[in-house]
């Protein structure tokens, strides 16, 4: 018998932190050896991190940006765990910090764990290649519960840079993050954000190819966090093993065609 795969999970009492734990709980190709605690915080089911870093094989991270990008270099320092990072609104300075850390261990990074949604940004991708930016204008809208403190979601930027590689050009070099005042006619091959928060939205997410003569909407709406934790779960059963590098849930999703191998979703 296959031993279980053993998981740390750091940001283990927030609400995503939550709903993967008890998911660990439930699926026995896993043991759940604690939730990572922050300094001078103590309590059940709570772990030091040197503990965390001895024991598991994957730690899964869904804190903040900040604290991501230390653990990676943590985990690095240590030639592991591999890491699965569910975080998002990484600075410039945070993205290098865990790009070096993947030199020396796997990390897995998404915006989003949800299967639908990974399976939706390789059709963005080739939708914006097939319409021509001087004629099909997009916008990316997302809504997003009260509590959400970065903007736009990873998952607005994920279907951004897939729009964005479809079309063949960097998403900073065309993105435009909101608009106020008088902005002036909207250049061609722009792609737009906009960003609604309020409530207990979970995570809505739209795409609009716009023409003058037609519009097509691409939507993507989470009705639980379950699906996330799913796909987290199949990201860190994926990612032990695997050589240090960044990966991305296309790699799980084996939307890239390289690995033959179907993941458990």
């Amino acid at each position: 018998m296959t031993s279980p795969i053993k998981v740390a999970v750091a940001g283990s009492r927030g609400r995503m932190g939550q709903t993967i734990v008890a998911a660990l709980h439930s699926d026995t190709t896993f043991q759940y050896v604690g939730g990572i605690s922050r300094p001078n915080q103590s309590g059940a089911g709570l772990i030091d991190i040197d503990v965390a870093l001895k024991t598991a094989d994957v730690i899964v991270d869904f804190s903040t940006a900040g604290a991501a990008a230390a653990l990676a270099q943590r985990c690095s320092g240590q030639a592991g765990p591999a890491l699965v990072i569910g975080a998002t609104g990484f600075d410039g300075d945070e993205e290098d910090r865990i790009a070096n850390a993947a030199r020396q261990i796997p990390i897995l990074r998404s915006g989003n764990f949800s299967i639908g949604l990974n399976l939706l940004t390789t059709l963005i991708s080739q939708m914006s290649g097939i319409l021509a930016p001087d004629t099909w204008d997009i916008e990316i809208v997302e809504a997003h519960h009260r509590r959400k403190i970065d903007a736009p979601s990873g998952t607005a930027l994920m279907l951004g840079e897939a729009a964005a590689l479809g079309r063949e050009v960097p998403l900073e070099k065309v993105e435009r993050r909101g608009r106020d005042g008088l902005t002036g006619a909207r250049p061609d091959g722009e792609i737009g954000f906009s960003v609604i928060r309020g409530g207990g939205i979970i995570g809505e997410h739209s795409v609009i190819f716009a023409a003058e003569e037609e519009t097509i909407t691409i939507s993507h709406a989470a009705l639980g966090r379950d699906m996330f934790a799913r796909g987290a779960l199949a990201a860190a059963r994926w990612i032990v093993g695997k050589p240090p590098g960044e990966y991305t849930m296309a790699d799980v999703l084996n939307l890239g065609g390289q690995d033959t191998k179907r993941a458990e979703v």
